[in-house]
């Protein structure tokens, strides 16, 4: 019963979230699995969880793929992950929290009444930027989605663009970060059953975000994004 509670059904909602907005599964699944994990092994938990639902939504929108726009990002994001991890047991990230998740209430209330669109292309430093604190947080808790979804979306001239892109470039981040949490010791054999279980309920979810997204177009995505956008900031001010 406490599986079906904080791993399956949580799983089925992270893919549901995960397959519309293109991020959100671990904003979903931190809410519960930290309490029946510590929260290290929580995040490697709720990554793993939603890697074949990435596979699938990564080949589902392939054709749409521009393989370029993910590579430099992907590699300061993965430099800054890989500190964040050295430092997950040493850190106190409160303060931080507080403060990423005022960013991230001001960013969805801004594009959600501004009269733009919402697509720019930010200066290099203001998407270094991105990149540095999602990957910081990744690194932490599992949840750098929020950031890289803006820099991802105001590049993506289609939805295929967007989904094509994001769930390609957290595929990699999965296999990489994960790969370390491994090799660190915050997972171990002991989590896969749960992981397994979870993977289950993902591509559930997934399957049913699938049948959402034929019906949206780019604006009603961005829309859904900007939205949780300020839904992961409030989970980080009030976490």
């Amino acid at each position: 019963m406490t599986t079906l509670f904080f791993v399956l059904l949580p799983a089925v909602l992270a893919g549901i979230v995960q397959g519309v907005t293109g991020f959100g599964s671990a904003i979903v699944l931190m809410v519960f699995l930290p309490s029946i994990l510590p929260i290290p092994q929580s995040a490697g938990v709720a990554s793993l969880i939603m890697s074949i639902s990435n596979l699938m939504l990564a080949w589902r929108y392939r054709h749409s793929l521009n393989l370029k726009r993910i590579i430099w990002p992907f590699l300061v994001y993965a430099s800054v992950a890989f500190i964040a991890l050295r430092l997950v047991n040493s850190i106190d990230v409160h303060l931080l929290k507080s403060m990423l998740g005022g960013l991230l209430v001001a960013l969805s209330g801004y594009f959600l009444l501004a009269k733009s669109d919402g697509r720019k292309h930010y200066p290099i430093y203001v998407a270094i930027i991105f990149m540095v604190i999602s990957g910081f947080f990744n690194g932490l808790f599992g949840i750098g989605g929020p950031l890289m979804a803006l820099y991802f979306l105001a590049l993506a001239n289609t939805k295929e663009e967007y989904l094509a892109c994001i769930q390609t470039f957290f595929l990699m981040d999965q296999l990489y970060v994960t790969s370390v949490r491994f090799y660190n010791g915050i997972l171990g054999p002991n989590d896969i059953p749960l992981i397994l279980i979870g993977i289950v309920g993902g591509v559930i979810g997934t399957i049913i975000a699938n049948r959402i997204t034929a019906r949206m177009n780019i604006q009603m995505i961005k829309k859904c994004v900007f939205s949780l956008i300020g839904i992961s900031g409030l989970f980080y001010l009030f976490q």
